[in-house]
């Protein structure tokens, strides 16, 4: 169904499957993060260890179930007492919805048609779940939907006398009220305060908020893990936390049964067998459209990977609350996505059978090919920050379905949607951006135990881009918040490129997204200048401090100095034009139009507007034999996939990736 790889691709996909397979332990690695150390006259690395240890001991909690707790909700940052997606704040994520998104707005990031197919645009409202449901405001939704779970920081409060200004503005007062509120939801449950961390588990699982028992299970189940194995790392703000690994800490699970938590639905959906997931089915249905005519929505049906393979996973966020988000989802006349994420806990609800095409990408090729993850976030919202439990809930996810399709883990395969192309010149400058620079793809990717790691010297001919996503804060301009139209510091796993090897230096140009002058900004949703961390890209020449890269047909320049690279060294395949050859740029794959049957309309494949001259070179993500999903009407019976003989190439070109035809370039080893 692929067509022929070239034994250097097999030998990449053998190994990411071999390593889904056996990487059900990834998510327990213990995960250092290099945050600044604390400065000259600043406070103490250690006080938040102390924090720790003076609130487990007042409040009669194991030191080592307090900490893994924080863990699991915050990686034991403190977010300089910002809010996370759901209002949790501090190392504890201690709740308050109605301060924390009272003045959240709801941004919409582009408008893009998501089905992305012009054979068959879409005719009604909405494009992606960036438009929220108009029944109040976010905050009010956010809290009389969820109550209590979304109010935990008014409860610490009342448990220490802290007040809710302290609690969300000091970490050690976070750290306290945390405490007290495991206290007491094990005093809920009729249990002592044990000096056992393993009598805990009960506490751990109410804890989380979720609602529902499976989720509450893998987030208890992965913060024992993280007591067993032991975890340490420098925070956000320079500070040094360790958990000391306690092996014993086996608990006594069947606690769970006594909480009267709801049993999710698991219904159809496609979850690993340790990811507890509900099934809340999208529609597949006809409806008027606004021109009156016949349409239907929100999805194709098909027989993946029987009749096309499963070759990407999109990562989303859903700029929208997850309530409305799901509610969205459930809407014919809307668009779709396999599954939604719920930052606080994690929580992972299906819509899409893994064997339907969603409409989630803007682009048809790549939506046949792909399953879709939205995770609850905002883009322009950097300090509202995801907790871990999410981020691990999806690595486990992705690992999953990377095995089970032979998805190999590399950021040719694993997109985000701001890296899915347009099909066309014309969609270019309306294609959604998410999850944007604020996504830690680092994490994430060593989540699915792949983290991006050097695999050459400096003659290797490619890097890996790579900063450190805490001290790494480039300037970002447009994020609509609290009235501020300039982005707040904050860390961030994209560099920026330049024309020349100075920060002065103009921008490179990206005439598709800004025609036509292409002049790009800083921007947060300006992705025409911009490489994110896990991007690999030919290196074109290295100056000092500086390294270029071939880039959207031009060389592009950013700072990397030894002593705080942004990327690593790299090798692998690369392509180049042939001599002679111009070569075309496309966004999608599709068959030469001989190849389609009378029934069925060619599409006319037109190349994106950019140039790749003699001498460059991008590096090779995959090869992939032209097909088109041909699926235009309601329970179409003529649906089918129309395959050809042109071979692609996808290639990592600009932020985003693209295809080229496989015989207008030469591919070569890196290093030659």
């Amino acid at each position: 169904m692929r067509g022929i790889v070239p034994p250097s691709l097999l030998s990449r996909r053998s190994a990411a499957r071999a390593a889904g397979l056996a990487a059900s332990a990834a998510l327990l690695l213990p995960l250092v993060s290099a945050a600044p150390p604390a400065t000259a006259g600043s406070e103490s690395p250690d006080k938040l260890q102390q924090a720790f240890a003076d609130a487990a001991e007042r409040y009669r909690v194991p030191q080592s179930v307090l900490l893994g707790v924080s863990y699991l909700q915050s990686r034991w940052d403190g977010h300089s007492g910002a809010p996370s997606v759901t209002g949790g704040y501090g190392p504890m994520h201690l709740t308050d919805a109605r301060t924390a998104l009272k003045s959240s707005g709801e941004h919409h990031h582009g408008g893009e048609d998501a089905r992305g197919d012009d054979s068959r645009p879409r005719t009604v409202r909405g494009s992606s779940a960036a438009v929220p449901p108009p029944d109040g405001t976010t905050a009010d939704r956010a809290a009389a939907s969820s109550g209590k779970e979304l109010q935990t920081l008014n409860r610490a409060a009342r448990l220490t006398g802290r007040s809710g200004a302290d609690l969300r503005s000091d970490p050690a007062a976070n750290v306290a009220g945390g405490a007290a509120l495991l206290a007491q939801l094990q005093r809920e449950s009729g249990r002592e305060l044990s000096d056992r961390p393993a009598d805990w588990y009960g506490a751990v699982a109410r804890y989380s908020g979720a609602e529902d028992a499976g989720t509450a299970r893998n987030f208890a189940d992965d913060v024992y893990a993280v007591i067993r194995q032991g975890m340490a790392r420098t925070t956000d703000a320079g500070q040094r936390v360790a958990l000391a690994a306690d092996a014993a800490a086996n608990p006594n699970a069947a606690q769970l049964d006594t909480l009267g938590l709801r049993k999710a639905d698991p219904g159809e959906s496609e979850c690993p067998p340790n990811l507890a997931c509900e099934w809340i089915p999208a529609p597949y249905e006809e409806y008027k459209g606004d021109d009156g005519e016949d349409d239907y929505g929100n999805h194709d049906k098909a027989d993946r990977p029987n009749d096309q393979p499963i070759r990407y996973i999109v990562i989303h966020d859903t700029e929208a609350k997850y309530d409305g988000t799901v509610n969205m989802v459930q809407d014919p006349t809307y668009v779709s996505w396999q599954y939604t994420l719920r930052s606080r806990d994690g929580h992972v609800a299906q819509h899409v059978k893994h064997k339907d095409v969603a409409w989630q990408a803007g682009n048809w090729h790549v939506n046949s090919q792909s399953i879709g993850l939205e995770h609850e976030g905002f883009l322009v919202n950097p300090d509202a920050w995801y907790t871990e439990a999410m981020y691990r809930n999806s690595a486990r996810l992705v690992r999953w379905m990377a095995a089970k399709y032979d998805i190999p883990l590399d950021r040719q395969h694993i997109l985000g949607h701001d890296t899915v192309p347009a099909i066309n010149a014309a969609k270019i400058p309306g294609m959604h951006t998410d999850p944007g620079p604020y996504w830690d793809w680092q994490h994430y990717f060593t989540l699915l135990g792949r983290p991006f790691v050097p695999n050459a010297g400096p003659n290797g001919g490619m890097v890996t881009i790579r900063p450190d996503y805490d001290t790494h804060q480039p300037e970002y301009t447009s994020c609509e918040k609290a009235g501020a139209h300039d982005c707040p510091p904050h860390g961030s796993g994209a560099v920026r490129l330049h024309t020349e090897p100075s920060d002065d230096a103009p921008l490179v140009k990206d005439v598709g997204l800004h025609p036509p002058e292409g002049k790009s900004s800083i921007g947060v949703n300006d992705t025409g200048a911009r490489a994110s961390t896990g991007q690999q890209y030919a290196v074109a020449e290295r100056r000092g401090d500086w390294t270029a890269v071939w880039y959207l047909g031009q060389k592009a320049w950013f700072k990397n100095p030894a002593g705080e690279p942004t990327a690593v060294n790299a090798k692998g395949k690369v392509i180049t034009p042939k001599d002679g050859v111009k070569v075309e740029i496309y966004g999608r794959v599709l068959p030469e139009k001989e190849a389609y049957p009378k029934e069925v309309e060619p599409i006319e494949l037109t190349p994106l507007p950019y140039e790749m001259p003699a001498g460059q070179r991008y590096v090779l993500g995959d090869r992939v034999r032209s097909e088109h999903y041909y699926a235009e009407n309601y329970q179409d019976p003529d649906s089918q996939v129309v395959r050809g003989k042109t071979v692609y190439y996808e290639i990592q070109f600009g932020h985003r990736v693209a295809y080229v035809k496989a015989d207008q370039v030469d591919v070569r080893d890196s290093r030659s």
